[in-house]
């Protein structure tokens, strides 16, 4: 059975995750993995844990919206918001099927001052490290978390988990629903 997951962004990294998450969660099940540009609704840079969750919802019922012959519709957002007097930097992700909606958030960690900065004066994330570290397009491949940890963890494996974690609702529907 061939089963149709689209993924609300044209980023191979998220594509990728959403692909592999399902894949290891249902092994026994076949899928198609399609990502299109759709609009979040929020800022090109969440500033908010609240924004950031919003965009990811908007993601995903903007991807069921345009494309309603799929299975399952994924919206993934990475955001920033203030905690301590420091800028940490999280993403969420939700995923929908026809009945069930499972969400889930990355950790987070601190922007260091100088991304803060750029950030804070209306600065993307993505481009701001792409700034501050000499680097190209970054968020298309290891983003701020493997940029700051030496890749030791990389834009897929961070938001592995969270995909995971996502799906616990479609794992034991019974209690979903």
């Amino acid at each position: 059975m061939q089963q149709k997951i689209i993924v609300a962004s044209a980023n191979p990294v998220k594509i990728q995750c959403a692909s592999t998450g399902f894949k290891e969660v249902f092994p026994n099940i076949s899928f198609t993995v399609e990502g299109h540009s759709l609009p979040s609704g929020v800022s090109d840079q969440p500033m908010s844990d609240e924004e950031t969750y919003q965009g990811a919802l908007n993601r995903a019922k903007n991807a069921r919206l345009h494309h309603p012959n799929a299975d399952f519709w994924i919206g993934i957002e990475g955001g920033v918001d203030n905690h301590n007097e420091t800028l940490e930097a999280f993403a969420w992700v939700v995923i929908l099927s026809k009945s069930i909606t499972g969400k889930s958030r990355t950790a987070s960690f601190t922007v260091p001052p100088q991304v803060e900065k750029l950030v804070r004066e209306g600065v993307e994330l993505g481009h701001a490290d792409d700034m501050v570290f000499g680097s190209k397009n970054s968020k298309q491949q290891n983003g701020a978390v493997g940029l700051l940890t030496r890749d030791l963890i990389d834009r897929s494996s961070y938001y592995h988990h969270a995909i995971l974690l996502a799906l616990v609702p479609f794992m034991n529907e019974e209690l979903y629903i």
